[in-house]
């Protein structure tokens, strides 16, 4: 596993290594009929629709070209979960249509932290989905896995993103200023968390 930082511990890890890659990825329901599964080979056409809109293309310069660079990254994602690097889903209505991606990535079981990403497709925008997967991605992981930190960052400018992590619970905790690249130049980025509820 290459999850966690090579790095001798006077405490024992949060997550125990072989916590995700014992089973196979799980497909989370969410309200409003929500749907997160793994994605599948026949979602590519769907997933490079989505990063053709300028809005995607605004906060992502990673982006792929063809559907078979799509397969190459979905190849990747199930190498992540195998790997305990990431896990990545669809979110769906009821497991079919592709309304958007969440993700999970940077996992380090040590300190029990990781990093929450997420976009919708632009025909399901301001309907709830982002809230909707958000929830029960941050559900799943605080209260199945145990992860006691998710950290969600986002371009100071991306007023829709902050607005989707308030609402679902994650604090704004501050600005990082100048932290990260976009195609109009560098950005200050807001930086947000949501830990075990307290009390």
């Amino acid at each position: 596993m290459t999850h966690t930082r090579a790095r001798l511990l006077s405490t024992p890890p949060v997550i125990s290594a072989g916590s995700l890659a014992a089973g196979p990825q799980p497909v989370l329901a969410a309200s409003g009929g929500l749907l997160l599964r793994p994605w599948e080979s026949a979602d590519a056409s769907a997933f490079l629709s989505a990063y053709r809109d300028d809005e995607i293309r605004r906060w992502h310069t990673r982006r792929p070209s063809t559907e078979a660079q799509v397969r190459e990254w979905f190849d990747a994602y199930r190498e992540d979960w195998q790997q305990e690097k990431g896990a990545h889903w669809a979110v769906t209505r009821d497991g079919g249509e592709v309304l958007g991606r969440i993700a999970l990535r940077g996992l380090d079981f040590d300190d029990g932290v990781a990093d929450v990403a997420y976009w919708v497709a632009p025909a399901a925008r301001r309907t709830g989905v982002a809230t909707g997967a958000l929830d029960a991605l941050t559900a799943w992981a605080l209260h199945e896995i145990g992860f006691q930190r998710l950290e969600l960052d986002h371009s100071t400018r991306n007023t829709a993103s902050c607005g989707v992590a308030t609402k679902s619970g994650y604090v704004l905790e501050g600005t990082k200023r100048n932290a990260a690249v976009h195609d109009d130049g560098r950005h200050d980025m807001h930086l947000h968390a949501r830990v075990p509820d307290r009390g």
